[in-house]
C-alpha cells in the first residue's frame, strides 16, 4: 500500500499525538522513530503532522531522527561540523547552507556505488597497493570536481580549486599527502569565499 501511494506521489501521513506517540495513517497503527527510519531507508515519503492542530513537524521529528542515531549508531557526523552548523544559525549565509547540503548529499548518493567500489578495490585488498591509491586518487579528484561545482552553483566566478588541476603523486605516501593537502586547500577556499560574502 505504501508503494501505491509513492507512486502517486502522496506521502504517508503520520500524526503526533500530546503524549509524544506517532500514528502511521496509513497502517492504523502506533509506530516508533525506529519505524520511521526504517521508512526512510526504504524511501517512502512521509510527513508528520500535529494531530491537534494539523502544524507539519516533520522538521523536528527527523532532527531527532538523526540525534538518537548518532547516539545509538555511532558518529557520522564529526563534532567540529555539527558546531559550525550550530555557528550558521542566524549569520547572513546560512540561507544558502541548506540548498549546498542538499546538493553535495544528493551527489554523493548518486555517487554512493562507485564510491563503495572504489573503498572496497583500496581496503578489500593488499595488492596492488599502486592500483588501489589510484582508485582512490580518482576518486579524490571527482569528489574535488563535485565540489568545485556545487562551489559554482552559489558563487558563479569562483575559480576551480587548485587540487583539480593538479595531478597527485603517485604511492601510497604521495596519495595521503594529496589527500591532506587536497582537504586543506577546499578549507582555505571555503574561508574565502565566506569572508568575500
Amino acid at each position: 500500500m505504501a508503494a501505491d501511494k509513492r507512486e502517486h506521489g502522496a506521502p504517508v501521513i503520520i500524526k503526533k499525538y500530546a503524549n509524544r506517540r506517532l500514528y502511521n495513517t496509513e497502517l492504523s497503527s502506533y509506530v516508533t522513530l525506529d519505524d520511521l527510519r526504517v521508512l526512510i531507508a526504504d524511501d517512502v515519503d512521509f510527513i508528520v503532522q500535529d494531530a491537534k492542530t494539523g502544524e507539519d513537524l516533520t522538521r523536528s521529528v527527523l532532527t531527532q531522527i538523526l540525534a538518537e542515531a548518532e547516539q545509538s549508531d555511532g558518529n557520522l557526523l564529526p563534532i567540529k561540523f555539527l558546531r559550525q552548523l550550530i555557528a550558521m544559525y542566524g549569520d547572513g549565509m546560512s540561507w544558502m547552507m541548506p540548498q549546498y547540503l542538499e546538493h553535495m548529499t544528493t551527489w554523493f548518493e548518486e555517487h554512493q556505488k562507485d564510491m563503495r567500489k572504489t573503498m572496497e578495490g583500496t581496503f578489500g585488498t593488499v595488492f596492488p597497493v599502486g592500483a588501489s591509491m589510484d582508485a582512490m586518487q580518482e576518486m579524490t579528484r571527482r569528489n574535488v570536481a563535485a565540489f568545485d561545482q556545487a562551489m559554482k552553483a552559489f558563487w558563479p566566478n569562483a575559480a576551480p580549486t587548485k587540487s583539480n588541476e593538479q595531478k597527485a603523486p603517485s604511492g601510497a605516501e604521495g596519495g595521503i599527502d594529496e589527500l591532506r593537502r587536497q582537504m586543506e586547500e577546499m578549507q582555505e577556499r571555503l574561508k574565502e569565499l565566506s569572508t568575500k560574502s
